[in-house]
């Protein structure tokens, strides 16, 4: 990955009185516990455990207890500093649950929504000559209500928000001269800070104009002319461009809005995997003299939503990534990680092929944000929400979060869609939202929309989960398409522990496959769910599909319903270790629709009993693969889902498996597995800080564990347990796995081995992680395992001395110039329809309206419809989606307006759409859909369930009458 660094220039003030941000995590005290006069200044706290923020107290309840039986109870934490400034300010970017703030004993107010950043104005109570005490009580309660209404929050939820309890985020002081830009911080401060966005984009002639808009305060007692100025650098600080901006009289205590505008040329625009950013200074003078100095980083991206498309730079985009947790956390430490650590976890999924997160529930971390900016991910940001709608005081604080969030987070180019809903939301609800969005950021280039929506103009965007919307106008994307489940150890039937398909826990007595897959079905599962979405993409005519997020890149500690007390539907697990259903997930989504790289991968490991006869399957771009055995062709596989390749009855031999894979006949990829020998020792790597492990309490490492042979080669069967031993400046954090002792098919996992010193390596590999202490050193890391000589590993702690430069992704380059895609269908419009019976509703099968549908009466007779096109047109092609789409399987025949049978046969269950190719054309201005029989039952996709429970939508509640012959029509398309 290349990669070039930048300074964060808001912490490289030359001017005496600018604004200054510094890191205030450093040195904080934290007590568990009520603590009566813990606000006071003179409260001995020399007993109390010495930390660096964030830290949430309950840490360790991280993935070794139920997201339910998180403990929650009230925190204290004080910090003792001195500093100077005329006017100071802290900020807080987010507690857990509710916080409030005290200095030097004196209450500066609270904060109660857990999740969003709020600020306060030091400077009435600080000591600007000796020291000061900054007190916070936080309360993580499940039950928090808001103080002044008694309402809860609809966030603060034990499905899906995890419950670390405390400071979770990072805080900065902020100092200031009296006449200052002010702090995106709404909440308490009531202050909007710097926005900055660009218009007139040529992307072709990289050239748009960027506009700044800050907001300025004058809080001396003098009037002030006061003059903007802008300077823009480049990614490795070179100045591209300065501006001067408005001039404006400021009266004591005014504030007032000062805007800058320039065109720029010769723009790198941020992109995916292309996390380009611009560090923007913006500059304060009165009377020719320099006041104030901050620095905004950003980037610079065109958006369009059109056409049911979604466009990033003049090139059309299908949204492929996942339903990620806002809260992105680890074994052992929760949320508490340093900020390379997001850039690794937020790589890794650009690695995977994805391009966006759809941020679950409540607004992410201000440093996740900033670290998809700069690995090149986009995002979807809500802002906080349950399952529903709701009214009242609880959705005046769904507003007052997203007005917050915006405010916070409109300078981040990585931020493309703003999300109103987990669920829909009413027209009035969204109505209010987008007029938030319009008056905070309607520069931004970033849609509002809700899930579902699909009825609702005013919704820029939308989609429904587990199953596939289509639209012609806004785009539509699913919310999350698969919700499936697999624990990384589970390989297959034939590997240890033998896991078999679909063993685990009931759900409402019923066994569920889905949610206890092999790693082999959950590959092929994966595979299968993304082949429809992708059959309805940018290209297969007028109305389509914008693709989708599955939920989620990295197992949770959030609720799941496998035999582990955490969801394991990550295509990497908890630990961020690769399951085989990333490198399918790769291979299906390199490209902005289809894939653009050619790749071949054999799902598994070869290593088997000399008995074992088994599937193989191969995923590949190419239209053919051979697999060979030991240089011995087996043959050419069987293809499914585009891009599967199964190779039935494989008998296992030691040697090497390679799959060929071929495009018109000439090889383009091959991909080579090979039987592992005996285990002959342990291997460490370690992975940390770009910048060296910093010694700062905070920073942590990762170590990887594993059981290699003579060649150095992993031992795929490995599950060896493996003893750690540490010393120097380090505090032992561990990790994660399987305990064996429990039935694979009884209760679920108690503790997960978390802090454990001993815990075995899963399929030849585990990891663990260490964290720093305050003082520089050298960490010393043992593994010892029986059988094996003990391997060592060391790493070495530093003082930081300076602020540390951050990286940026530019590994795929920037926005290609190229289409993204071709047309393979051209969408034939309908225009009217005739139908059998209930003809007053015929035009709900064709409206756009994925919550409308027309319905035969039940007769056989009257099963029918003819769709009257545009044009006369060779049409070959049909999407249908079918009322119980999921479960229900139509017989039915397709005629054109001569008689001409194009199709019959029986529609396949599906996630949305039955795609049907007809077996012949002739041009043809009208087409006709007749029922021939009653529909049948299908159990193809099991139990697909919401969270809450019950049916994936409306109109997939909806079954026949039992023996009828009722056709049913969500919406019909035809191409040529």
């Amino acid at each position: 990955m290349r990669q070039q660094l930048f300074f964060l220039f808001l912490l490289l003030t030359v001017v005496a009185g600018a604004t200054e941000k510094r890191n205030f995590n450093a040195d904080w005290l934290m007590a568990i516990g009520d603590i009566s006069g813990a606000e006071q200044p003179s409260m001995d706290d020399s007993q109390w455990q010495r930390v660096t923020l964030p830290r949430a107290w309950n840490e360790d309840d991280a993935f070794s207890k139920f997201i339910h039986e998180h403990r929650d109870t009230v925190v204290w934490y004080r910090k003792h500093f001195q500093t100077t400034g005329e006017k100071v300010f802290v900020e807080f970017e987010g507690v857990r649950q509710a916080a409030d703030v005290y200095l030097n004993g004196h209450h500066l107010g609270y904060s109660e929504n857990g999740v969003m950043a709020f600020g306060f104005d030091l400077t009435p109570y600080l000591n600007k000559v000796g020291e000061n005490v900054l007190a916070v009580r936080v309360d993580n309660s499940w039950r928090y209500r808001e103080r002044s209404t008694r309402s809860g929050f609809q966030w603060n939820d034990h499905n899906f928000n995890v419950n670390y309890g405390g400071i979770v985020k990072n805080v900065w002081l902020h100092t200031a001269p009296l006449v200052y830009q002010t702090l995106p911080l709404y909440s308490n401060l009531g202050t909007t800070g710097t926005y900055v966005y660009a218009t007139d984009y040529d992307v072709r002639e990289r050239k748009a104009t960027v506009h700044v808009e800050s907001e300025v305060r004058n809080e001396s007692s003098k009037t002030a002319n006061v003059t903007l100025s802008v300077v823009v650098c480049d990614v490795e600080g070179k100045e591209v461009a300065r501006f001067t901006g408005e001039t404006a009289t400021l009266l004591p205590g005014e504030t007032h809005t000062l805007k800058g505008q320039q065109s720029i040329k010769g723009l790198h625009f941020w992109s995916w995997g292309y996390g380009y950013l611009y560090t923007v200074e913006t500059t304060l003078s009165v009377g020719g003299e320099t006041v104030d100095r901050t620095s905004i980083v950003t980037g610079f991206r065109k958006t369009e939503f059109r056409d049911g498309k979604v466009w990033l730079n003049d090139r059309c985009m299908m949204m492929h990534g996942y339903a990620q947790r806002s809260s992105n956390e680890w074994p052992a430490v929760g949320t508490d990680v340093p900020a390379w650590l997001s850039d690794y976890t937020n790589s890794l999924c650009v690695e995977s092929g994805g391009n966006i997160y759809r941020w679950m529930h409540v607004t992410p971390s201000k440093q996740d944000i900033e670290s998809c900016d700069r690995v090149g991910m986009l995002q979807a940001m809500p802002a906080g929400d349950a399952e529903r709608d709701v009214n009242g005081r609880r959705w005046e604080q769904r507003t007052e979060l997203m007005r917050d969030a915006i405010i916070y987070n409109r300078n981040s180019p990585s931020i493309l869609f703003y999300e109103g809903g987990n669920e829909s939301i009413s027209r009035e609800h969204m109505v209010e939202l987008r007029q938030i969005r319009d008056q905070y950021d309607p520069h931004g280039g970033r849609a509002i929309g809700s899930r579902e929506m699909l009825d609702i103009a005013e919704a820029e965007y939308g989609g429904e989960m587990l199953y596939i919307n289509k639209s012609a106008s806004r785009p539509m994307w699913a919310m999350e398409y698969c919700r499936d489940e697999a624990y990384r150890q589970y390989w297959d039937n034939y590997s240890y522990p033998y896991h078999q398909h679909g063993e685990g826990p009931l759900l409402n007595g019923k066994a569920v496959p889905s949610y206890n897959q092999n790693n082999d079905e959950f590959a092929v599962e994966l595979i299968r769910r993304w082949h429809e979405y992708w059959q309805v993409r940018p290209g297969t005519g007028c109305r389509l599909s914008s693709g989708g997020t599955k939920i989620v890149f990295s197992d949770t500690n959030t609720y799941g319903r496998s035999e582990m007390n955490y969801r394991t539907s990550g295509v990497v697990d908890a630990m961020r270790l690769k399951k085989d259903a990333f490198y399918v997930h790769q291979l299906m989504w390199d490209g902005w629709v289809s894939p653009e790289v050619d790749r071949t991968y054999i799902i598994g490991h070869w290593n088997y009993a000399d008995t074992v006869v088994k599937p193989v399957y191969v995923v590949s771009t190419g239209d053919e693969v051979e697999l060979l055995l030991n240089g011995k062709s087996l043959g050419r596989g069987k293809r499914s889902y585009e891009w599967l390749f199964t190779f039935d009855g494989v008998r296992y031999e030691p040697g090497t498996l390679t799959a060929v894979s071929y495009t018109r006949g000439k090889e383009t990829s091959r991909y080579i597995l090979e039987t592992v020998g005996k285990p002959v020792q342990l291997r460490l790597t370690k992975t940390e800080n770009p910048q060296g492990m910093q010694a700062d309490g905070s920073d942590l490492a990762l170590i990887d564990v594993e059981v290699v042979d003579a060649q150095g080669r992993r031992c795929p069967l490995d599950n060896r347990d493996i003893r750690f031993t540490v010393s120097g400046p380090a505090e032992w954090r561990g990790g994660i796995a399987r305990r064996k002792d429990v039935p694979q098919s009884g209760q679920r996992q108690s503790d997960n081995y978390l802090l454990s010193k001993t815990l075995p390596v899963e399929c030849g590999i585990n990891r663990v992680i260490v964290r720093s202490t305050t003082t520089p050193g050298t960490i010393t890391v043992r593994a010892e395992a029986d059988g094996l000589p003990a391997a060592t590993i060391s790493l070495t702690t530093q003082t930081t001395k300076r602020p540390i430069p951050k990286t940026t992704n530019l590994a795929k380059g920037e926005t290609p110039a190229t289409p993204s895609y071709t047309d393979i269908r051209t969408g034939i419009r309908t225009v009217a329809a005739t139908a059998g019976s209930n003809q007053d509703t015929a035009a709900n099968s064709y409206d756009d309206n994925e919550l409308s549908q027309w319905e035969s009466d039940g007769e056989r007779e009257n099963a029918w419809i003819t769709y009257q096109l545009e044009r006369p047109a060779r049409i070959s092609h049909a999407s249908l989606k079918l009322t119980g789409w999921r479960s229900k399987c139509y017989p039915l025949e397709i005629t054109a307006a001569d008689g001409t049978l194009l199709w019959k046969g029986i529609t396949p269950a599906t996630l949305g759409y039955a795609n049907i190719d007809f077996s012949q054309t002739v041009e043809t201005d009208r087409i006709t859909i007749r029922m021939i029989g009653p529909a049948h039952n299908s159990d193809k996709y099991g139990i697909i369930t919401e969270l809450a429970g019950g049916a994936t939508g409306e109109l997939d509640r909806l079954v026949s009458t039992h023996g009828k012959v009722e056709l049913r029509i969500v919406e019909a398309d035809f191409s040529e």
